[in-house]
């Protein structure tokens, strides 16, 4: 494969801490400027393919605007979750402040991370990952580029290797039909790297004593090390009819292609639940042209998260779109002949339905766990800063309990970008490096017009401070706890959620009452640290 040599820039074009996009030789790249020096790289996050550009470069680390995976802007690599795989790296030469750069006739945007060839003779270990999920298929990796040569053997309940479970709710229920789900490696990836999956094996016990589980049908396994990460197990709604044919809950990759199967079959869908899984396929399935209602005891859409106005500019964005709404109050009985045909209200109003959508949260999925402390309330498993349970056990994602980023308070949190995070440094510490887990929390959701991301964690927050305009759609939402910055929301305002991810990483967010008293430049903000 030949190399053509491309003259991009001179060097003052660019200062430090700053990168751009250029398309030279019909071909698009990414530079960026460190205090190393100009680099090259692929210009698009190996997540969803978001423009780095429009992201936030500080102290050689790159921060996607859309999802907050990071990558080093010296080297290319992934440093941190969502996404997988490395961004490609082109040669760069400077002549006469001229910035040359080597590119191939073909540009693989994204590679994957360099991963040891497994030995089993020479590692005899056997590491065992409970679930499917992403902190599962983020730990398999790790442990793989943490030259961890030994057996993997991965279980899932599932009739399926990892997905992408967030999608699930978005665009895979706005799909024109009922397809495959995204996969987030290929069964390829995994039997190359000697990664075992074995789906369809529910873990019915654990002796924590033994090293040993119990599986499928009765079958037994051993293990040296064990990951559990079996997130989370979807909540029904507890009244008559919830067994009716086409009420559903939405957790599986089966659960979507049933509701998106019904859906293409219905006129009006009732959506028990103003949580996030309730109001994504609220809007999902008002875009597939059904008659929609979401019933919900809450007063406000994400009121306890978000907050009253972010809430009500989420409902009233439904609205606009057709959605109808019947809040503070429940549903008392589902009623069809074999399948769901009204949904009655606790108030005596009737719905007609021809599908039901229950989204009122889940619970972890711990219930063959013994031997462990958990929780008394959820039975979420308590871990340490290593995520770690007892000697050789760990748990990560939506099951387990872990000290809370700044208060140190133990802390469950259900987001995707949390888990393959802690899947990442469960793995490392699986092999002895003593990693500390100290990421952000991240999420988002995508509803109609509205894209909300999400930094840091806040359960109990007393004050809301808003800083831009909710009427135009673009404000930033900072979550105060004793006068201390404890998360913040966005919408329309990436680049800024971007950087103050930055200075949360790094314990330099700015007091309560500096956010108060002035409109603050995130990224100047950040360049001061």
């Amino acid at each position: 494969m030949g190399v053509q040599r491309v003259s991009v820039c001179q060097v003052g074009d660019l200062e430090v801490g700053e990168m751009r996009q250029f398309t030279v030789a019909d071909k698009e790249i990414l530079l960026a400027k460190t205090e190393n020096g100009v680099s090259a790289i692929a210009p698009h996050c190996s997540h969803y393919g978001a423009p780095l550009e429009k992201g936030v470069l500080h102290n050689g680390r790159i921060v996607c605007p859309w999802h907050n995976a990071c990558f080093s802007a010296d080297t290319g690599k992934h440093l941190s979750a969502p996404g997988r795989n490395n961004l490609a790296k082109f040669p760069v030469h400077i002549e006469a402040n001229t910035v040359y750069v080597e590119l191939p006739e073909e540009i693989t945007e994204h590679v994957t991370p360099e991963l040891v060839e497994a030995d089993f003779e020479a590692d005899k270990r056997t590491f065992v990952i409970v679930g499917g999920g992403a902190a599962s298929d983020m730990a398999a990796q790790a442990l793989r580029q943490n030259n961890y040569q030994g057996k993997i053997i991965v279980l899932t309940a599932e009739n399926a290797i990892p997905y992408d479970r967030t999608k699930l709710s978005k665009a895979y229920l706005q799909a024109d039909e009922v397809g495959e789900v995204s996969q987030l490696r290929s069964a390829d990836f995994y039997k190359q790297h000697n990664i075992e999956i074995k789906t369809s094996a529910k873990v019915t016990s654990l002796d924590v004593e033994a090293k040993q589980l119990t599986f499928g049908e009765n079958e037994t396994l051993g293990y040296d090390a064990l990951l559990l990460a079996t997130g989370g197990a979807v909540k029904q709604v507890p009244v008559d009819g919830s067994e009716l044919d086409n009420v559903f809950t939405l957790r599986k990759a089966e659960d979507a292609k049933a509701i998106l199967k019904a859906a293409k079959q219905s006129k009006k869908a009732v959506i028990i639940g103003s949580g996030f899984i309730g109001m994504e396929a609220a809007a999902s399935l008002k875009q597939q042209g059904l008659e929609v209602t979401v019933v919900s005891p809450d007063k406000v859409p994400f009121e306890k998260v978000l907050g009253e106005s972010v809430g009500k500019l989420f409902q009233q964005v439904h609205e606009s779109n057709g959605v109808e709404f019947k809040l503070d109050e429940k549903v008392k009985a589902l009623k069809g002949n074999g399948k769901v045909e009204t949904a009655e209200l606790e108030s005596g109003e009737i719905l007609s339905a021809d599908m039901v959508v229950v989204g009122i949260g889940v619970k972890p999925a711990t219930d063959f766990v013994e031997g462990l402390l958990m929780d008394e309330k959820d039975c979420s498993i308590l871990v340490n800063q290593y995520l770690q349970a007892k000697p050789d056990v760990y748990a990560a994602g939506d099951i387990a309990r872990f000290p809370h980023f700044i208060t140190g308070q133990p802390t469950r949190i259900e987001h995707w970008q949390l888990a393959m995070q802690q899947g990442r440094i469960a793995a490392c510490n699986m092999v002895g490096q003593q990693v500390m887990f100290e990421a952000v929390p991240f999420f988002w959701t995508g509803q109609f017009d509205l894209k909300l991301r999400y930094i840091g964690h806040s359960e109990n927050y007393d004050d809301i401070v808003i800083q831009g305009s909710l009427e135009d759609k673009s404000f930033l939402a900072f979550y105060l706890e004793d006068q201390q910055v404890m998360a913040v929301s966005g919408i329309g305002r990436d680049h800024d959620i971007a950087a103050i991810s930055e200075l949360m990483r790094l314990r330099k967010m700015p007091e309560a009452n500096a956010i108060k008293d002035r409109d603050i430049d995130w990224l100047e903000e950040l360049k001061a640290v």
